[in-house]
């Protein structure tokens, strides 16, 4: 039987965006594995955590990507974003808190990457004079990913349907953030 890894590192996203402290005993066993085979291949939670950073980090710029969050009307590209990240959500919030642990320096680049993109579609709004001036594009992306975050785990909680999450962080979002028309 041949090791697919991408599907392994999917298995442990699944399980550990429901329960962040799951053991390598249980992430093998979700991924269908011994424990010997994923110590193999990951020989500890570190270097498992580290492939889920790589896997998110290319995951999120493919969000990005299918988002087109260079394009068009702003307020639109961020609507666009979220409803892209929505479904990966669980795995994002589970990397959000996880990927402060470790220092990476690839996977830092990769994250600085995702953030030169989403800074850069705040501040073409603020440029536009849409967003407000008095926020950051940092602050504006640390409160997207955590508004992302917190509604992976109010659906996984079941305080909030599924479906309502994308309308939910975008409104809540950008409720924040537009500036006031005078």
């Amino acid at each position: 039987m041949s090791f697919d890894r991408e599907q392994v590192l999917r298995d442990a996203a699944a399980l550990l965006t429901r329960r962040a402290t799951a053991s390598l005993d249980e992430i093998a066993r979700a991924a269908g594995v011994s424990r010997a085979t994923l110590h193999r291949h990951f020989p500890g939670r570190e270097a498992l955590v580290r492939a889920l950073g790589a896997l998110g980090v290319a995951q999120t710029e493919e969000r990005l990507d299918a988002a087109r969050v260079e394009e068009g009307d702003p307020v639109e590209a961020v609507r666009r974003l979220i409803e892209e990240a929505i479904p990966v959500s669980g795995f994002l919030a589970f990397l959000y808190g996880e990927n402060q642990l470790y220092d990476d320096a690839e996977l830092n680049a990769g994250w600085a990457r995702i953030d030169e993109r989403v800074s850069a579609l705040f501040h073409r709004g603020q440029e536009q004079g849409l967003f407000r001036y008095d926020l950051t594009p940092a602050w504006l992306c640390e409160a997207l990913y955590a508004l992302i975050a917190a509604s992976a785990w109010s659906v996984q909680d079941g305080k909030m349907a599924p479906r309502d999450s994308a309308r939910m962080v975008g409104d809540l979002l950008l409720g924040g953030m537009l500036r006031e028309r005078s």
